[in-house]
């Protein structure tokens, strides 16, 4: 059996104490109904919490889905070893249509107008955009919900049709490579390199808790980043560290970025 307070001890000092308390709940409810528990929808980082938690239990595997075949954020089932059917993940999938020739909207848009509904961020999952408009995926006890009260997005009148999984498209996302130097590790050389703003204004943005790495909220602008890290920008899409390639001879350090428009 998983010692829950060692574990819980163990997310404290990151912060994600809290998450980890659900998540053990889900586990553990697994482990003794010999059924399965699923959680709400999780970004990378959270996932990878419940791939720790997991990991705590002899008699517990870990499942996902997200609905598309590539999708970032997830649900997470806990599923007892001897359970041999499918575990149901509780998902719907939407496509919300509008006429772009006068409006155009953006993914801040869509979980703008969700989340003004009053639904939770975490019965959420990916939005991807299509010819129509864009499709997404969500908790299936809100269909009924959505359909009657997510009439428009931004100013722009949208008709949301639920459609059958099979009909979901890959997320394609375009991506800019960006060769640059920066003074230094820190988030905010890093991060303005990335975006193309001032550093000063990636400070304030940190400071404003608009910023992520690796899908936590970012501590300070003096935090130190590395190869591999994906820092995010409200608003903006992600910036990935994908190359650190060394000093140059004025003292800089060079980084190769890959921006996910």
């Amino acid at each position: 059996m998983a010692d829950r307070e060692k574990i819980l001890r163990y997310f404290k000092a990151g912060g994600d104490e809290q998450l980890a308390a659900k998540l053990l709940d889900l586990a553990e409810g697994a482990n003794k109904s010999r059924k399965f528990r699923v959680s709400e929808f999780l970004d990378p980082h959270a996932y990878n919490v419940a791939e720790i938690i997991a990991a705590n239990y002899e008699n517990v595997r870990l499942e996902s889905d997200g609905g598309f075949s590539n999708a970032e954020r997830v649900k997470a089932a806990f599923v007892a070893d001897d359970f041999y059917g499918q575990p149901d993940f509780g998902m719907a999938y939407f496509l919300a249509a509008w006429d772009k020739r006068y409006y155009d909207l953006s993914h801040r848009d869509i979980l703008g107008a969700f989340m003004g509904t009053g639904c939770k961020r975490e019965a959420l999952g990916d939005i991807v955009f299509v010819p129509e408009g864009a499709q997404f995926v969500v908790e299936k006890s809100l269909v009924n919900y959505l359909t009657g009260n997510l009439t428009q997005i931004g100013s722009a009148p949208v008709t949301l049709t639920e459609i059958p999984r099979e009909e979901l498209l890959l997320k394609e996302e375009k991506v800019k490579l960006i060769n640059a130097t920066v003074a230094d590790l820190r988030l905010d050389a890093v991060a303005a390199a990335g975006y193309g703003v001032s550093r000063s204004r990636m400070a304030d943005e940190i400071k404003s808790l608009n910023v992520k790495v690796n899908w936590k909220e970012a501590k300070k602008a003096a935090q130190p980043v590395n190869e591999g890290d994906v820092i995010s920008f409200r608003g903006r899409g992600r910036v990935e560290i994908e190359e650190i390639r060394g000093t140059t001879k004025k003292g800089r350090i060079s980084v190769t970025l890959k921006r996910y428009i």
